[in-house]
């Protein structure tokens, strides 16, 4: 959303495009800039033309990924947002609490069930995300699994496939940006700021909402440190 992304937005000094690449029909909004030795751009899906909330979950994602590669042809993707945190799950402390940052190992789906073989696997659509080991050693953050899905809320059938998928985070956006990331081979980094404890005591949308603006201002702040550790380094060097 583009509340998440205002603060690096501001921060970086970024500018928003008028006359983007994209298609004139979408919401799409595209900022750009020069920070250090990086271009950087920050593409949003923007607010749904119907309704006019934020264009949240799978089909934004994917849809704006693709376009993006397309148009701007990066080097890198980062998916950086916020997401739900496990304080507990599979009887291991996974140890995530609100304001936590995670910089994603693997991504996966986890509300595609598709019960035939080998599709079974095609539904979850699990992908090793880009290796960070000097970034992640060097700023000290947290290590995790994620996992995708188009609801906020998690239902049994939901729980389970998170379960095993071993998820420690869970967001709307991830695993279909990896998904076609991967189609065109760009390297990408998912990193993701937990709002809410998603097997705590408290409703998710509460506390998404009470604690989405400091988690933001976190999030911005390990954000700028990834790309002050990415400037000046060759990818094989993150």
């Amino acid at each position: 959303m583009q509340k998440e992304a205002q603060p690096l937005i501001n921060r970086l000094r970024l500018v928003e495009e008028v006359n983007t690449p994209f298609p004139k029909e979408v919401t799409w909004v595209l900022f750009k800039g020069m920070y250090k030795d990086l271009s950087i751009n920050i593409v949003c899906p923007g607010k749904d033309s119907t309704l006019g909330v934020e264009s949240v979950g799978t089909v934004p994602a994917s849809l704006v990924t693709y376009a993006s590669i397309l148009a701007i042809q990066p080097d890198l993707i980062i998916n950086a947002g916020t997401a739900g945190g496990f304080r507990v799950h599979i009887l291991q402390a996974k140890g995530a609490c609100i304001s936590d940052v995670y910089v994603v190992s693997t991504v996966a789906f986890h509300d595609r069930r598709i019960p035939v073989p080998v599709l079974d696997l095609y539904g979850v659509g699990m992908r090793k995300a880009f290796p960070t080991p000097n970034l992640i050693k060097e700023l000290n953050l947290k290590v995790g699994r994620l996992s995708t899905g188009d609801s906020m809320d998690m239902s049994p059938h939901d729980e389970e496939s998170i379960t095993a998928n071993d998820a420690t985070v869970k967001d709307m956006e991830g695993a279909a940006v990896a998904y076609v990331a991967d189609i065109f081979k760009v390297p990408t980094i998912l990193i993701k700021g937990v709002t809410d404890i998603v097997d705590g005591n408290r409703p998710t949308s509460e506390e998404f909402l009470e604690n989405l603006a400091a988690v933001t201002a976190k999030l911005d702040e390990s954000l700028t440190k990834v790309i002050d550790f990415i400037s000046g380094k060759c990818l094989s060097d993150l």
